[in-house]
């Protein structure tokens, strides 16, 4: 089953854009440069975060297809004896 790329990829970002606001707000800069930064970083995790997401869907896939041929040569080679 497939991992749901945009719900983990918002989870990462909204975590991120958090994450960059308290830091930025504990450097001491000012509220509109501390959210102007967090966005572009929430935005930035968002794409890479949705990249490897896809990523490992398709490592996956990839797996349970071979896996899943497998089996069926297997079962065909049983049956032929």
């Amino acid at each position: 089953m497939p991992l749901h790329v945009r719900s983990i990829a918002v989870t990462i970002a909204v975590i991120c854009f958090f994450m960059l606001s308290f830091i930025c707000w504990m450097s001491g800069l000012s509220t509109f440069v501390c959210c102007k930064r967090a966005f572009i970083g929430a935005a930035i995790a968002y794409a890479a975060g949705a990249f490897a997401v896809k990523a490992i869907n398709a490592i996956l896939m990839n797996a349970i297809i071979t896996n899943q041929v497998n089996q069926q040569k297997e079962t065909g080679d049983a049956g032929n004896d």
